[in-house]
């Protein structure tokens, strides 16, 4: 195994290696994707993968100039892959297909083994731990392994990229930043991968107690990455019922109630003068400075700047 490059950065770890062994091929992918086994990779095997980890997001490209057969255990994460070149044949649960340039796939996920043939494979794939998945949603089950249409594989994988390159690295040291842009990737997965959701949509009475913790807790917890599924923990109930009550008594989500919370905060630091409207906003979740004045506009009536002047 050849290391090219790994740089390390407070939120983020970058590696790029080279592997130019059977060994080394099959050993490369058990540490990324589970264990493997490979077979049929050829007598001059050569495969080049590129990891870069956010927090609790990765994002791989692969590149390789080989044919080979490999098959995986189940996963501890979700592995969701768009093919940019090469052919592949994908099997699970005695299903399979042909997955072809420009298509995306739900390749691996917990406790659901997998195999695939591939062919002189070029490949995005980002990896998102069980954790993040069932903190956004309370739970679901994707449904199947067949690849989505090419119109959705494009907005998902411009989205990836987007994140990957520009937004990310850009608000590496910013954790809410960070959290939000997890969030997007999740929604936007979401919409684009079948799935049902594990929830009990039998949620009961919430007490005026429970919607108490959960709006202590967000007020006290606000300067940090907090979900949905944080809040109902906090309040002793479930993530739907927590939903419903905000709902119903406050007219709003949790996360809208967050959002809402963080704003106030950050109003409080304009007025207090910690530091430039670009860098409070980033401090409080909002990559993008436009988006931080429009809500704050809306909230106090001014700008951030005449806040931040008149401080």
């Amino acid at each position: 195994m050849d290391t090219i490059g790994e740089g390390e950065h407070p939120q983020v770890v970058e590696q790029v290696v080279e592997l130019t062994d059977l060994d080394e091929v099959r050993d490369g992918l058990s540490a990324a994707y589970g264990t493997m086994r490979i077979r049929g990779a050829g007598e001059r095997p050569w495969l080049r993968l590129r990891k870069r980890q956010f927090g609790s997001l990765r994002f791989d490209y692969l590149d390789s100039s080989m044919c080979f057969e490999a098959s995986s255990g189940p996963q501890d994460s979700y592995i969701f892959t768009h093919l940019d070149a090469g052919r592949v044949r994908y099997r699970v649960s005695g299903d399979e297909q042909y997955v072809r340039p420009g298509q995306v796939l739900l390749t691996g996920q917990p406790e659901v083994a997998y195999a695939v043939a591939i062919e002189d494979p070029r490949a995005t794939l980002v990896v998102v731990d069980q954790s993040v998945v069932s903190g956004f949603t309370g739970g679901v089950r994707f449904t199947g392994g067949r690849a989505v249409p090419a119109r959705a594989a494009a907005a998902w994988r411009s989205t990836c990229v987007h994140l990957r390159d520009e937004l990310l690295p850009a608000f590496a040291d910013e954790p809410l930043v960070v959290a939000n842009a997890t969030r997007l990737l999740m929604a936007t997965t979401l919409a684009t991968f079948p799935n049902v959701p594990l929830v009990d949509y039998s949620p009961g009475h919430v007490r005026p107690h429970a919607l108490k913790r959960a709006i202590a807790f967000i007020e006290s917890e606000a300067a940090r990455d907090i979900t949905a599924a944080d809040i109902a923990r906090a309040a002793r109930v479930s993530v739907r019922a927590i939903q419903l009550a905000f709902r119903r008594h406050l007219d709003t989500t949790p996360t809208a109630y967050v959002r809402r919370v963080r704003l106030a905060q950050a109003h409080v630091d304009l007025r207090r003068g910690r530091g430039t409207v670009t860098e409070i906003a980033a401090r409080w979740g909002y990559a993008r400075p436009s988006v931080f004045a429009a809500h704050y506009r809306t909230a106090y009536g001014v700008c951030p700047s005449t806040t931040l002047r008149s401080g």
